[in-house]
């Protein structure tokens, strides 16, 4: 069982920046894969960015250049830096913790993008 805890949302202008993270629970984080999905409202759920275990990352065509995922496995935390803002960004950020089959969510938190 992981549990997962986002942080760092709030209220952004057009083109500004923020980030959030996402710290999981147990001893093992080093492991999983994680991910940042986004759902605006009135739309499905979005992956956004991913990092596996070795570092390797993905981003969905909208945020690339815009976005960055890291890790740091030391303190169990994905973080999602997100510059350029736009309003379409604006949605409820959830994170995602997958290993094999099993996969875990976090409670999100709320990204608006307004001036």
């Amino acid at each position: 069982q992981v549990q997962l805890v986002e942080s760092g949302g709030g209220l952004v202008q057009p083109g500004g920046s923020l980030s959030v993270s996402c710290v999981a629970s147990g001893s093992i984080f080093r492991f999983i894969h994680m991910g940042w999905y986004r759902q605006a409202p009135g739309k499905q759920r979005e992956l956004v960015a991913s990092i596996t275990p070795s570092d390797s990352t993905h981003y969905e065509d909208s945020v690339k250049g815009r976005f960055t995922v890291s890790r740091d496995n030391a303190k169990n935390t994905v973080y999602l830096q997100m510059n350029s803002l736009k309003p379409e960004d604006t949605a409820v950020y959830y994170c995602n913790a997958r290993m094999g089959l099993q996969s875990y969510w976090g409670q999100g938190t709320q990204v608006t993008v307004s001036s």
